[in-house]
């Protein structure tokens, strides 16, 4: 069996595909297979995969009309042979020894999953550290597993790697068709899987691409990341799982003057807030049912 599945969906990426590829490729860890979803590019990514497909007989390159991430990545993990998976956008790049360091903690504590850190470069040249471990810990309770990785405010899908198995037996998938598609995948399996493992010193690196899919499509964003909201606060309430409250927020009105926040109003089912100049809390009243 092949040890690790790596699955890298790619709609319009040429400008840091090479770099994306680069860090995958030269991984310290070998037994790697990688699984290539080109998701209709017009851009000259395909020829950049075939390029690299030529030179690495790992490379598995799958290309198709355009149909979202969810389904670019549920068509790899269909495909997929590794007894673990990991996942890299195509804008991102990782450390040369994040899959070896994820799959030796993970094969030492027997771990559904183990996670990694995250930093987050931006083209000024400032890093931010979105994510860190301070050391290797194994977690059992799902109270533990959503603190550790901060969630629900951090449901990252590639930081991770995660055994197959225990993706099948939860007969997990990618919602298709809508972005945010792994805010519900990742919060059902961590909830779900026994156990996890945390892995410091080891990075993924999130590229902040003002030119992404999320960041492209303002309005299907707003819709998609409430329907991901309502998801994640109906899986919440059926599994008796706290969250802060502002994941429960069902509506938020900015009122603007000239560009400037004046009012801002957060909706809840039983509250509204009101903030000053979007910050200041001034008011606060209770809806009735």
């Amino acid at each position: 069996m092949i040890k690790i599945s790596v699955i890298i969906p790619v709609y319009n990426v040429e400008k840091y595909l090479r770099r994306c590829l680069d860090s995958v490729i030269n991984q310290t860890f070998r037994d790697l297979e990688i699984i290539c979803v080109n998701d209709g590019s017009t851009d000259d990514s395909l020829h950049i995969f075939e390029e690299y497909k030529k030179q690495d007989d790992r490379i598995i390159l799958l290309n198709q009309e355009n149909m979202g991430q969810g389904n670019a990545r549920n068509i790899g993990l269909k495909i997929a042979r590794g007894e673990y998976i990991g996942f890299v956008d195509a804008d991102d790049w990782i450390d040369l020894n994040f899959f070896e360091k994820l799959y030796e903690a993970a094969k030492k504590y027997d771990a559904d999953v183990a996670c990694a850190e995250i930093k987050r470069p931006h083209a000024n040249g400032k890093i931010s550290n979105k994510l860190r471990f301070w050391k290797e810990d194994v977690l059992h309770t799902h109270t533990e597993k959503y603190a550790v990785n901060n969630m629900p405010r951090q449901c990252y899908v590639w930081n991770k790697i995660y055994k197959k198995s225990e993706i099948g037996r939860q007969n997990l998938s990618f919602k298709e068709g809508v972005l945010f598609e792994d805010i519900s995948f990742i919060i059902r399996f961590i909830y779900f899987s026994h156990t996890l493992v945390t892995v410091p010193g080891v990075f993924y690196h999130y590229w902040a691409n003002n030119k992404s899919v999320t960041r492209d499509m303002r309005d299907k964003n707003q819709i998609d990341l409430i329907a991901a909201r309502v998801d994640l606060i109906k899986f919440s309430r059926e599994h008796h799982i706290t969250f802060d409250e502002k994941y429960y927020i069902k509506k938020k009105i900015t009122y603007k003057s000239f560009g400037i926040p004046i009012l801002r109003i957060d909706e809840w089912e039983t509250i509204k807030k009101y903030y000053l100049f979007g910050l200041i809390p001034f008011l606060e009243k209770r809806i009735s049912l």
